[in-house]
């Protein structure tokens, strides 16, 4: 019998664990299967009570009465209110005074003192190569006549730099150390880094008014919470094993956390420098809308005449001194480790107070030859030259090629083909097929509290009441980042395969990159129009550069073993690609769509300057006309928009529970 019963047990399971098992090996389509009896379930029920139309009016909360008083209290109290004249009065007259210093002692150097001041300092971290490179660029600053706005913005910048790093390091070191602080301050960091810069701007304008002050905080808002982050991950990722070595030392907290915590994360916490800087400059620049000066207000009035010469020769130095700020504190992380002990450091010692010295001597030169801001007869006019070759582009380029079609033709049909059916068809869904199709998303690539986060946001589009405005957005995100991939990819896949063309790309990319992103706005606009066409193409020329250099990382990163393998097998170069190198380069493949995604949408939503409407353009008519309501709903409504494309393009993955 017991011969016979195991005879007949092999044969049962195939036919009832056959399928349970195709769904462990399928955990996706597992979800997907109970996400579709929920929806049986609950659809009809939610159909029958609100429609399946556009977002119901009965789920929808009016925030603009609210909003309203906040905004009149604040307009009727901001001159009298001991809340506004004993702080934020200091606060503001603070940030001037700083701003002020900053700047008399950057002319108090003179052009020929900053520019050795750079070159020395480069040149102590990264050698003779950067040393040029940064001697250059403020060289270049000076030929093309921003020296003054490049050190208004250089000023506007040291001092935003340097309170968003306190800032950013005191709320890391609370997140570090405590696991509670981390939950409750990971929200709000997600919130700030997702939130439209427009959106800042507006509640700063009203409690500051327009001016320095006002861009300064805006500034630090948007540039601290990488500070925090990166912070927070070194404190947090410190060797177990040294901490408790440390700990059995007897050290106390305070003498672990600045003997062993804070060394072990020197990388992180000059990475987290490395990475503010790049956000004050890239807001700095959009902080010139409510009076910041410098390079950015150059580069905005440039946007509103279409002067591509000046936006150009005020962008080249901010993409500038984004590289050199860049490559300096990239190659200061690089020695971090490798610091020379003893004698060797007394001569590192030496060698800074030289520069110093040496500084100082061309500083003071400079100024008794009368070298304070640059001579204007050493300025290299490029307006000109480039707005003729714009409207030779313009008169050859935007109409009348035969065959193919103007930039205009080409903007008309991309409107006409994609951006209006695309949308049409997001705003004609039912409201609850969004929230499914949303939920699926997520949860296939990740888990359900993914899911669950991502459903939420996309909710609370619509009880913001800006549904329909919102899947206009969405449309515009959606096509441009289609047009980058494709795009992205098919660079990434050639740059992966020739060494010569990804160093050819190299610095293309990073001038991409680096550039503002007003800047792009002014040639679109230029060659294809206003509108959401406009808008798309230069979002896309935005994100493009950091969907080919995660790409092209991510499929030259795939094991040589396995593409030996495969060559020895006799593939091809495209079987090699479809079937070993995009499989096994899918983390860097994802993380390019969730990066792109993300640069689209900051640039979809600045493209409401140039008439791409929906969230863009409330958020900046909030902003032109002080109005609260209209430009927060927007702006939180872009933030669930950006959570919600986050969790459906980022995987996630369930930690699973250490065993007792």
């Amino acid at each position: 019998m017991a011969t016979a019963q195991a005879a007949t047990t092999p044969a049962a399971r195939p036919g009832t664990a056959g399928p349970l098992a195709a769904l462990r090996r399928r955990p996706a389509l597992g979800k997907l299967l109970l996400l579709l009896v929920a929806a049986a379930v609950a659809v009809p029920v939610v159909h029958t009570r609100w429609g399946g139309g556009t977002w119901p009016g009965a789920l929808t909360v009016d925030l603009s009465a609210p909003l309203g008083e906040v905004n009149d209290w604040i307009i009727g109290n901001r001159d009298s209110h001991p809340l506004f004249l004993y702080f934020f009065g200091h606060i503001s007259n603070a940030v001037v005074l700083s701003v002020r210093g900053a700047y008399l002692a950057l002319l108090a150097l003179g052009w020929a003192g900053v520019t050795a001041v750079a070159a020395l300092v480069a040149w102590r971290t990264a050698g003779v190569r950067l040393a040029l490179t940064a001697g250059l660029s403020f060289l270049a600053c000076g030929l093309l006549g921003m020296w003054v706005p490049t050190m208004q913005t250089l000023a506007l910048m040291i001092v935003a730099v340097l309170v968003s790093v306190v800032l950013g390091m005191l709320l890391g070191l609370a997140a570090g150390l405590s696991d509670r602080t981390f939950r409750l301050l990971r929200p709000v960091l997600d919130t700030m880094q997702v939130l439209p810069a427009f959106a800042y701007l507006l509640p700063v304008v009203l409690i500051f008014g327009i001016g320095v002050p006002g861009a300064v905080l805006a500034t630090v808002v948007y540039a601290a919470p990488p500070m925090a982050r990166l912070t927070a991950l070194g404190l947090r990722g410190a060797d177990a094993g040294v901490m408790e070595a440390v700990a059995s030392l007897g050290a106390t907290g305070r003498q672990r956390l600045l003997t062993a915590r804070l060394p072990l994360a020197r990388k992180e916490l000059l990475l987290g420098l490395n990475q503010t800087i790049m956000m004050a400059l890239s807001m700095a620049v959009i902080a010139s809308v409510i009076g910041a000066g410098g390079l950015g207000d150059r580069v905005y009035q440039a946007l509103s005449s279409v002067d591509v010469g000046a936006a150009l020769a005020a962008g080249i130095p901010i993409v500038l001194l984004a590289v050199v700020l860049d490559r300096t504190t990239e190659a200061a992380g690089r020695k971090i480790g490798t610091e020379p002990t003893g004698p060797a450091a007394l001569r590192g010692l030496r060698g800074w107070g030289a520069v110093a010295v040496t500084a100082a001597a061309v500083a003071v030169v400079g100024r008794f030859t009368g070298g304070r801001v640059w001579p204007e007869n050493g300025v290299v006019a490029i307006a000109g030259p480039v707005n003729t070759a714009k409207d030779w582009m313009v008169d050859h380029l935007y109409t009348g090629i035969p065959v193919i079609g103007g930039t205009a033709d080409w903007a008309a049909h991309f409107t006409s083909w994609i951006l209006n059916p695309l949308r049409g068809g997001l705003q004609g869904l039912p409201w609850w097929s969004v929230l499914l199709i949303v939920a699926a998303l997520a949860w296939t690539i990740g888990t359900w509290r993914t899911a669950l986060t991502a459903v939420l946001a996309m909710a609370g589009i619509g009880v913001l009441g800006v549904w329909e405005l919102s899947m206009d957005t969405l449309s515009q995100v959606l096509a441009a980042v289609a047009v980058t991939l494709v795009l992205g990819f098919a660079i990434a896949v050639g740059a992966a395969r020739s060494t010569r063309l990804e160093r050819l790309l190299r610095p293309v990319l990073d001038v991409f990159q680096t550039m503002p992103q007003f800047v792009y706005l002014i040639p679109v606009v230029a060659l294809f129009g206003v509108g959401r066409a406009p808008a798309a193409v230069a979002a896309v020329v935005y994100a493009l550069p950091a969907v080919v250099r995660i790409t092209t990382q991510g499929l030259r990163g795939v094991d040589p073993a396995a593409m030996e393998c495969a060559r020895s097998l006799g593939a091809t170069p495209g079987q090699q690609l479809r079937q070993v190198q995009l499989p096994l380069a899918r983390p860097a493949l994802l993380l390019a769509v969730n990066q792109g995604v993300v640069l689209v949408l900051a640039v979809v939503i600045i493209g409401g300057l140039v008439g791409s409407g929906a969230l863009g353009y409330e958020v900046v008519f909030g902003l032109a006309q002080g109005d609260l309501a209209t430009g927060l709903v927007a702006g939180a409504a872009i933030v669930c928009l950006g959570l919600t494309l986050d969790r459906v393009t980022q995987p996630t993955t369930r930690r699973r529970r250490k065993e007792s």
